[in-house]
């Protein structure tokens, strides 16, 4: 291995070193390709060309590969920090969303205090009838009961202001 090193490292590492443009990188290329064939010598084939020849072809791939990998990880993460454009049709539905969750709450606030707590807490809390149980410290039962009627009650509100579910 010393010898394989001494003799064609500094080759390995040139050509990295000009396709990447980062020394850094390089050294992992190189790096990579030597252990590589130190773990799989039965890839060169003496017959195809000679050692220096492999060892190039396998850096010059090698590099590419990482130019690669470097551009679809960065178009990745553009993708994910720029914020989609709106089309005309998700800005419409963001309007509508908007509106019809303001009368949500505007239908919300006409319930009485015991059925809109057991419904923010059940629908918005993510809580269980049980758990809003023990919450208000009220029977299981008498939960259920009240978010049946708020719901009931919510629904002709929101219908009559021309939200249908």
């Amino acid at each position: 291995m010393k010898e394989l090193f001494s003799r064609h490292a500094s080759a390995i590492f040139g050509l990295a070193r000009r396709v990447l443009n980062d020394p850094s990188r390089a050294e992992e290329v190189m790096q990579e390709i030597l252990l590589k064939l130190w773990h799989q010598p039965e890839r060169f084939d003496p017959e195809r060309g000679s050692l220096r020849t492999f060892l190039l072809r396998e850096t010059h791939s090698k590099s590419v590969d990482v130019i690669r990998s470097d551009r679809r990880r960065e178009a990745r993460e553009d993708r994910t920090q720029r914020p989609p454009t709106p089309s005309p049709d998700d800005l419409e539905r963001e309007v509508w969303d908007y509106i019809v969750a303001e009368k949500v709450r505007q239908s919300l606030d006409l319930l009485s205090p015991e059925e809109r707590d057991a419904i923010v807490l059940a629908y918005f809390g993510g809580h269980t009838y049980r758990e809003v149980a023990a919450m208000l410290s009220i029977p299981e039962g008498t939960v259920k009961g009240r978010i049946r009627a708020g719901l009931h009650r919510l629904k002709g509100t929101l219908a009559s202001s021309g939200i249908e579910p």
